[in-house]
């Protein structure tokens, strides 16, 4: 089942407090990024972050969750309603995300 639109304007909504949080979708659901850096993802229509020890400090009685089949499981974020609680949780993160690969330059 992929996510709605709808879902991912909400998520962005309770965002919309911290600078530079940015989407791109893949094959039917999101990848969020914060300042350059993966965060997680709306996946199923549920928010879904990497599972780093910050975010499992901070949500320690978050579910493990699949985003999809074969996947690394993610850590569900279940209390969305709550901007502050989403936004502290990803500047909690941020130190601890990695760095996206640089991108191949394509041969000719």
């Amino acid at each position: 089942m992929a996510s709605s639109k709808d879902y991912l304007e909400f998520i962005l909504g309770q965002l919309c407090e911290l600078e530079d949080i940015s989407y791109r979708a893949m094959m039917g659901e999101f990848i969020l990024y914060y300042k350059g850096k993966i965060v997680g993802g709306i996946y199923d229509d549920r928010l879904l972050v990497k599972a780093v020890e910050s975010a499992i400090a901070y949500m320690p009685n978050a579910e493990y969750e699949l985003p999809y089949e074969g996947a690394k499981e993610m850590l569900l974020v279940d209390d969305v309603d709550n901007r502050e609680y989403l936004a502290g949780l990803f500047e909690a993160m941020y130190d601890e995300l990695p760095m996206p690969k640089p991108k191949k330059k394509k041969r000719n």
